[in-house]
């Protein structure tokens, strides 16, 4: 099947069951591409979201004109289901609960990126030892810290009375659509997808794309401990190949079917991608920069997080199965293989 007939035939499948892909601009190159609303008819004359999309001039007005196209009235949502606390996918999650009055549901782990007052200044300083001690330069740290800023630029926060926290394993009712929650941390620690059995329907968010990897971010619990994110996502897209997805329906790009291929080979790119770490750690024990400088090469700022992430967390894994050590160290962190 041609990537074009995918398109077709998956909104089409989508369109019947009265489920619309609504679709806004993204001003980020690594986002994989514009970013995708769901709202989905219960019948009555409402309608649910499953994500919002982005909060800047472009993605509202994007978003309006969406819904005018499939005959919404953005005042009939019932309910905003939030995915995850990136803000291409919650942006607009206040705009909508204001226009309706809906309910705003969030994973708890991912409740403070998205609700009431931003506490990101209180963290800052964990992640300012932290990336020090993973080699980077010290007029980098303020750059790299200045991503977990809430600016306002391309979300809102939203009010916390407007929220219900979405929980493991509950079922939202939606039309002819039976959705169960399933928590699946790595992303982010409160990414939730939504899975209809009946239909084979998989609202996949960032958890499953295409044609991108789903970055693992880089959390931490404190300054010398993380969430370990790439193990977590090791162990929630497991969760995803054993169901029996007929569509996927990402947060970016068309429907997709072929999920089990998708994934295996998500998992084919991690391990390429350690053995070139394990390769660049022949030679000796190197910081998380020396190793995303010999991987990706000279990065800054939002780059630099992203390959930093990308490092930490495939080493972590290879971590897990013997195979690295951390070598802490008084000022620096480093990585030594095991032989």
């Amino acid at each position: 099947m041609t990537g074009k007939q995918a398109t077709q035939d998956g909104d089409a499948v989508l369109r019947a069951l009265r489920i619309h892909r609504l679709s806004m601009p993204v001003p980020f190159v690594d986002a994989g591409g514009p970013v995708n609303a769901y709202a989905i008819e219960d019948g009555k004359g409402g309608v649910v979201f499953f994500d919002t999309g982005i909060g800047t001039p472009e993605g509202i007005e994007a978003l309006h004109a969406a819904a005018r196209d499939a005959g919404l009235d953005l005042r009939r949502c019932t309910e905003v289901v939030v995915s995850h606390g990136h803000v291409d996918h919650c942006g607009n999650a206040q705009l909508l609960s204001e226009l309706s009055g809906a309910r705003v549901r969030v994973h708890a782990g991912d409740m403070e990126k998205v609700v009431g007052q931003d506490v990101w200044e209180t963290r800052a300083p964990a992640y300012s030892a932290y990336l020090l001690r993973q080699g980077v330069a010290e007029d980098q740290v303020p750059r790299l810290l200045a991503i977990g800023r809430h600016s306002g630029r391309f979300s809102r926060r939203v009010d916390p009375q407007r929220v219900r926290p979405l929980v493991e394993g509950e079922h939202l009712r939606v039309g002819s659509l039976r959705l169960e929650v399933l928590h699946l941390p790595g992303h982010t620690p409160g990414l939730v997808c939504l899975w209809d059995a009946k239909h084979g329907l998989l609202f996949a968010d960032d958890h499953l794309l295409a044609r991108t990897s789903p970055n693992p971010f880089l959390e931490l619990v404190d300054e010398r401990t993380t969430r370990r994110s790439l193990v977590q996502y090791l162990h929630s897209i497991a969760r995803i190949r054993a169901l029996d997805v007929e569509w996927v329906l990402p947060g970016h790009g068309a429907p997709f079917q072929g999920h089990r291929s998708a994934i295996d080979s998500l998992l084919r790119f991690y391990d390429r991608r350690q053995e070139k770490l394990l390769e660049a750690l022949a030679s000796g024990p190197r910081t998380s920069v020396e190793l995303s400088l010999a991987l990706f090469g000279p990065q800054e700022g939002a780059r630099l997080y992203l390959t930093l992430s990308e490092v930490v967390g495939n080493l972590e894994v290879l971590e897990a199965a013997g195979r690295v050590r951390p070598k802490p160290g008084e000022r620096l962190d480093r990585w030594a293989r095991v032989d």
